[in-house]
């Protein structure tokens, strides 16, 4: 058994709010994520995954929010991998993406049709967590 460790934002942007969802290429809708390179932190895998996969830069991060995931799944090469993955809160200054290679598009939607979209279980269950977080903290309490 191998483990990976991942890390990655629900975004959301505006008001009302919208909620950012990445179609990855193989059709499944979530969050950006991305794995941690060597000696680097969760938050700072987070900041550079959110870059690379949408150019959003200098993210508004919420202090105290932050959410672990664990799942596992057979690689390709037959061996199982227990993955974990660390999920923060940010608002972004912008709605304007750019998709990176790993992805077919995006969508800002609302929460309920966020929750509709996301394709998995622990993403739709992330996303409700994190808007009863703002719900109760707001999105100026908090930030980094």
């Amino acid at each position: 058994m191998r483990e990976e460790y991942s890390a990655g934002f629900v975004v959301f942007y505006g008001k009302p709010l919208l909620f950012l969802l990445l179609q990855y290429q193989k059709g499944y809708w979530d969050f950006p994520k991305g794995h941690l390179e060597k000696k680097e932190k969760e938050s700072e895998a987070a900041v550079r995954e959110l870059k690379e996969e949408t150019g959003i830069r200098n993210p508004k991060i919420l202090r105290g929010f932050r959410h672990e995931i664990k799942y596992g799944f057979g690689a390709k090469d037959g061996a199982f991998i227990k993955k974990t993955v660390t999920f923060f809160l940010a608002e972004s200054k912008t709605r304007k993406i750019k998709v990176s290679f790993e992805h077919k598009g995006y969508a800002w939607l609302p929460f309920e049709q966020a929750v509709k979209r996301a394709t998995y279980k622990n993403a739709r269950e992330l996303l409700k967590l994190a808007k009863k977080w703002l719900d109760k903290n707001g999105t100026i309490r908090g930030r980094a």
